[in-house]
């Protein structure tokens, strides 16, 4: 732990954070406790989900760039999502393989502020455009003849627009917030990266205009979109039982699977970590973490291979791209 000597807080007084009042220079962050003597054998798995990550959102990433059939309002969102996942992966994984490698754990409060700003950015922004998904698939199942007429490429901008002015309205205030705030109490964060709320726990000043926004940010982003997505499947449930034939009821729903599981993915550990902190507060401290860990670092792995296995366009374009058609080569080498 590193200290400033001779300088001190007085709880409930806010402070600059460059007037250098905090007792701590730096912030600890925690790997899995209790397994710590295996942290080298659990980086493993994580390695392996970190490159799944990289390479399966970059492929989807440049698929799409590349295959003009695919401009189209699904893939669109579709690489802002992979685009939000490779965000939140590079500000998470090599935070986690620090510790699991190197026992690096301490962060300067600038930096631990600067992940925890870029981290609550891309959840924010995956939130919103899991919401944009939801919105296409609505359009798609029940204005099916004007689908492209709705959702235009200029409505897509400027969906896209609103996203990225949303969430960075909410989140550039957090990290200025913080920086008022003394930190005297300790310097030890609960969780394997800097994350708001922790952050706010080893405060020894007032913090309540800072919960406050904090709730306001997390009920107004990721409550209000995921209050939304529900109520987007209930209009688009009600269209699809307005369809006569049960076939046309199984082909409706099915356009919906991939984007199903990608909120499930992202907003189930989510509950249920807040459920386990509301109702059973006294489970051993790995489960929390590990929760944790799902909800950041289990969407970004799994949704690309959902949507890979579960869309044929993806994956006809992606073998079009990286697997070459090498009949006439034979040909010419036979003649040869």
């Amino acid at each position: 732990m590193h200290f400033i000597p001779g300088k001190a807080c007085s709880s409930g007084i806010m402070f600059p954070f460059n007037s250098t009042k905090s007792t701590f220079s730096t912030f600890q962050v925690t790997g899995i406790p209790g397994l710590e003597a295996v942290h080298i054998w659990i980086s493993i798995p994580f390695c392996a989900m970190f490159f799944i990550t990289l390479v399966g959102n970059g492929i989807i990433m440049t698929v799409i760039w590349k295959e003009q059939a695919l401009h189209v309002p699904m893939y669109l969102f579709l690489v802002m999502l992979a685009a939000s996942d490779l965000g939140l992966s590079l500000f998470t994984f090599p935070s986690l393989l620090r510790i699991f490698w190197l026992d690096a754990r301490e962060f300067t409060l600038s930096a631990c502020f600067t992940q925890m700003f870029f981290i609550h950015t891309f959840q924010d922004f995956e939130s919103a455009t899991i919401l944009a998904m939801a919105f296409d698939r609505y359009v798609a199942i029940s204005r099916p003849l004007h689908y492209a007429s709705i959702l235009t490429n200029s409505v897509i901008a400027r969906i896209g627009l609103a996203i990225v002015v949303r969430t960075l309205t909410v989140q550039i205030p957090l990290p200025i917030l913080l920086r008022r705030l003394c930190f005297c109490r300790s310097n030890v964060l609960s969780h394997s990266y800097c994350l708001h709320p922790d952050i706010l726990k080893l405060s020894c000043s007032n913090t309540r205009i800072n919960s406050i926004f904090g709730l306001f940010v997390v009920l107004s982003t990721m409550g209000l979109d995921f209050l939304l997505i529900l109520f987007s499947y209930v209009l688009i449930l009600k269209t699809v039982l307005s369809i006569a034939s049960r076939g046309g009821h199984l082909k409706a729903l099915n356009t919906c699977i991939s984007h199903l599981c990608a909120v499930f993915l992202f907003f189930t550990p989510m509950i249920c970590l807040s459920m386990l902190h509301r109702f059973v507060p006294k489970l051993p401290s790995h489960i929390y973490v590990l929760m944790a860990n799902m909800h950041f670092l289990i969407p970004p792995v799994m949704n690309p291979i959902v949507y890979v296995v579960k869309t044929k366009q993806i994956r006809d374009k992606i073998m079009k791209l990286f697997i070459k058609k090498g009949p006439g080569k034979c040909q010419v080498t036979l003649k040869t």
